[in-house]
């Protein structure tokens, strides 16, 4: 994968511009399964869900089922929604489990909110893409259920590696494989599924998804430490502020200021400034992008079997950008 570039960035609008009229429809599905007798939980989950997220699970999702021959979108938009309110559902309560005040670039729901009423609305969403995904066959339902249930194992997991030093590269990875890529991965299985692809292409595609879902947080996790705050709609440091185990501090818990600002509960600005630094001066992020590159391009080598066609060069544009995201 290159460099950011203006060429690369051209190239990206230019993938998703291929699936822009499914994303419309995604949006317009998301604004109608929004809507609750109680106001509130509306509003708190319309503040999340349009607060700048970039659609990119539906955007993959949607490129894969057209680059496998898909053609009516009528069921893919409505995976598409259910697969981001999951996702949507995990922000909110991620943003209480880890006192986040912001998300996006805004107050996070639980301060603008409260805690209360910003969990039970993650509860709503979660209802509320179970309730469009409920009409599917019982196959496609419990891929969807599989994945969530990953992705509560991937928080506690989480959780109980935060400031814990005992933590390795082997349990990063698997948690970031149940929290991040297995909505990726089922989003693919799904697609490929739905576009009659047989069963051996679906494997391939759905370890694609995982593919892409394991280099999308492994630059994230570089950006926590490398990012513009004003470009990423959030600060830098979250990750040790939090205690969570991203890769650049698994693999930096040698360096003495890095694990002091791992272990500690409390953390001041300088204390931060100076983990950051000493991870900045080691290297070790951008080690974790140029692995992260190594996951896309295993992801794009698969799609490489997909006959040509716009859609397939569409998807390897993107996954490109995604690993191309500026600093």
């Amino acid at each position: 994968m290159n460099a950011p570039s203006e060429q690369n960035s051209n190239a990206a609008a230019r993938s998703v511009d291929l699936v822009q009229a499914d994303l419309l429809l995604v949006e317009k599905r998301i604004g109608e399964v929004l809507s609750a007798r109680e106001p509130r939980l509306t509003e708190i989950a319309d503040y999340i869900i349009n607060a700048g997220g970039k659609r990119v699970r539906p955007a993959v999702s949607l490129l894969i089922f057209r680059a496998c021959g898909g053609s009516d979108v009528t069921d893919m938009v409505d995976l598409s929604v259910a697969l981001e309110l999951i996702h949507t559902a995990t922000l909110l309560h991620d943003d209480i489990i880890d006192s986040n005040d912001v998300r996006r670039g805004l107050d996070a729901a639980p301060l603008k909110f409260g805690i209360a009423d910003t969990l039970v609305t993650g509860d709503f969403l979660f209802s509320r893409a179970f309730e469009v995904c409920g009409r599917f066959e019982e196959k496609i339902v419990a891929w969807a259920a599989d994945a969530c249930v990953k992705l509560t194992e991937g928080e506690i997991m989480q959780g109980r590696f935060r400031r814990n030093t005992n933590v390795s590269e082997a349990d990063y990875f698997e948690i970031i494989d149940r929290k991040t890529a297995s909505l990726f991965a089922v989003g693919a299985r799904i697609a490929s599924y739905l576009a009659g692809c047989q069963p051996d292409r679906i494997e391939n595609l759905e370890r694609c998804g995982r593919e892409i879902g394991i280099a999308f947080q492994m630059i994230d996790d570089a950006l926590d430490v490398l990012g513009d705050p004003r470009k990423m709609g959030k600060r830098v440091g979250t990750d040790l502020l939090d205690g969570n185990p991203s890769l650049p501090i698994v693999r930096g818990l040698e360096l003495p200021a890095v694990r002091k600002a791992f272990t500690q509960e409390q953390l001041g600005s300088a204390e931060i400034e100076e983990a950051l630094a000493a991870l900045r001066a080691s290297g070790l992020p951008e080690q974790v992008r140029e692995d992260a590159v190594a996951h896309a391009l295993s992801a794009a080598d698969t799609l490489r079997s997909l006959p040509s066609s716009p859609y397939r060069r569409g998807m390897i544009e993107l996954i490109s950008d995604l690993v191309d995201r500026q600093i």
